[in-house]
């Protein structure tokens, strides 16, 4: 699944000629691009999908979505480990977990 998720931007560089950011979603840090958003602001919350930020997000409706996604253990499927993930389904369906 690809959700769009809600990030705070921590810190903005240009690499390679494009202009990224290191987004903090609820504790786990991704790289995203911001050339849909040149402007985005240390500090401001941005909606990511697919690695790049496409509008900004009030911060209190950015908190409450990233709440709501990690009630319903979203972000562990959009940021966590597939393979681990996959293992534990694997071995819970055979009774070896």
């Amino acid at each position: 699944m690809c959700l769009a998720v809600p990030g705070r931007v921590l810190s903005t560089a240009e690499v390679d000629g494009a202009l990224m950011a290191q987004v903090d979603f609820g504790g786990v840090r991704k790289e995203v691009c911001l050339q849909y958003i040149p402007d985005a602001e240390i500090g401001e919350y941005v909606v990511v999908h697919v690695g790049f930020a496409i509008q900004r997000l009030d911060e209190e409706s950015a908190l409450r979505t990233l709440a709501n996604f990690e009630q319903l253990g979203l972000l562990e499927e959009e940021f966590g480990d597939g393979f681990e993930l996959a293992a534990r389904q694997r071995e819970s369906a055979e009774g070896t977990g």
